[in-house]
């Protein structure tokens, strides 16, 4: 048997341990995610008594904040590149979420509500709306660094989730106080894991990220590979989450009483994420499949299906199906837009790309589109309103066909993540051969 070296040793036990970090912290802020924002609409609507237009504009600042705060995660991510400054950033901000909620948001929501929609459009954005996408470019870059697939981690994200959604709509309806307070102590968890997170890098690292300049960044906007991918982006799975915003008060309508709908609701979206966690696991096995750009376009199709499907359905089983297809196209999206990226863009710009393509180009739609939509559901209800979300995404879909460019006849190294050295666990109980 061939020895193995001190190095390469040492090698697979730092990729273990920062996975099991990076997969902790990811499981603690989803789960703080799902417990402050997953019923924002029923909160907003139930317990605050706005209405649909009024919610929309809530849900509009909150995408008008993410919108200035994305292009500056983008450039921080890359230009810091191994460093924890931005996790740290973001784990402070989730601690502060019950007393932002409760002392700051709500009653400014109640005595002026331009002014609390744009202060918690700021907290929002900056903590969960554009966070999320710092947070996973970042471990996407590690995960590349260290031999481990984003989706894997991105994986113990979705079951954080979908632990607190499981209680999350029964302790809403004891006082959704108690959700916000949860969420603030999940930050114990989160500094916890990031204090035991070491990232070595090389000079040549340093270098790359310390001289990346403003101007560096701007020039991705002359690409017209970005544009051609921002059809996508900005047209089905921005319409796809205009669409999803306020599908919680849809859902919640189709039961007897508001109370139980939220009840169940909390309950199929922590199944949905269950089965979500799981498609992390395969989505890159099936983007290998059927390539970067097909893998894609059968996400938004999926996510086409849903919305027209929603609109198309009635009673809580069907409309329930409805919402599970979220568990498939999710993970196969997300993995398919990293790979896409790192076989298109150049690696040091990666975060910026995302960052600034698809976080910044999800905020933009949604701040124009949330308020508008919100008043479409007032005028002409939710089915049809997403009919016509249905129709505007299978445009932007088709028109993708011809703007996505085509994958590489090779696929660059930067493209797939290392594998790890044999014998390193991805997950726990997963041997790579």
């Amino acid at each position: 048997m061939m020895a193995v070296s001190p190095t390469v040793l040492t090698e697979r036990k730092d990729s273990r341990k920062i996975y099991a970090l990076l997969s902790l912290y990811m499981f603690a802020y989803f789960g703080a995610q799902a417990m402050s924002i997953s019923l924002l609409s029923n909160w907003l609507k139930s317990s605050l008594g706005l209405t649909g237009e009024q919610t929309g504009i809530v849900f509009a600042a909150n995408f008008i904040a993410a919108l200035i705060s994305q292009p500056l995660y983008g450039f921080i991510s890359d230009k810091v590149g191994y460093r924890r400054h931005v996790l740290l950033f973001l784990a402070l901000m989730v601690g502060a979420c019950g007393f932002f909620f409760i002392w700051v948001y709500e009653p400014l929501l109640k005595s002026n509500l331009m002014l609390g929609a744009a202060l918690g459009g700021a907290y929002i954005g900056l903590t969960f709306a554009a966070g999320s996408f710092a947070l996973e470019s970042f471990t996407d870059r590690v995960g590349r660094k260290y031999g481990f697939e984003y989706s894997r981690v991105r994986m113990w994200g979705s079951l954080g989730f979908a632990c607190a959604a499981f209680f999350s709509g029964s302790l809403f309806n004891i006082d959704p106080h108690i959700n916000f307070f949860i969420a603030s102590a999940t930050a114990v968890v989160l500094l916890g894991a990031l204090a035991f997170v070491r990232i070595g890098t090389s000079p040549d690292e340093v270098s790359a990220s310390s001289s990346l300049k403003v101007r560096d960044a701007f020039e991705v906007l002359r690409l017209p590979k970005f544009w051609g991918f921002m059809v996508l982006i900005l047209g089905v799975t921005n319409l796809y989450l205009v669409f999803d915003q306020q599908f919680p008060v849809y859902y919640a309508s189709q039961f007897p009483t508001e109370q139980m709908g939220r009840e169940m609701f909390g309950r199929l979206n922590s199944a949905q994420i269950f089965v979500e966690a799981g498609m992390f696991f395969i989505a890159p096995f099936i983007v290998n499949f059927v390539g970067i750009k097909r893998g894609l376009l059968l996400a938004s199709g999926i996510m086409i299906i849903r919305i027209t499907g929603s609109g198309l359905v009635t009673g809580p089983v069907l409309i329930s199906c409805m919402k599970m297809l979220h568990s498939i196209e999710l993970p196969i999206l997300a993995v398919a837009i990293f790979r896409y990226i790192a076989a298109h863009f150049e690696s040091r710009v990666s975060s910026t790309i995302y960052l600034v393509g698809v976080s910044f180009g999800h905020s933009l739609g949604l701040a124009i589109l949330s308020q508008p939509v919100g008043k479409a559901y007032d005028l002409i209800g939710f089915q049809h309103t997403y009919l016509v979300i249905g129709l505007g995404a299978l445009v932007c879909w088709a028109a993708s066909i011809f703007t996505l460019a085509r994958d590489p006849a090779k696929t660059p190294a930067s493209a797939v993540p290392a594998a790890p050295p044999a014998g390193t666990a991805d997950t726990p109980g997963d041997v790579t051969p």
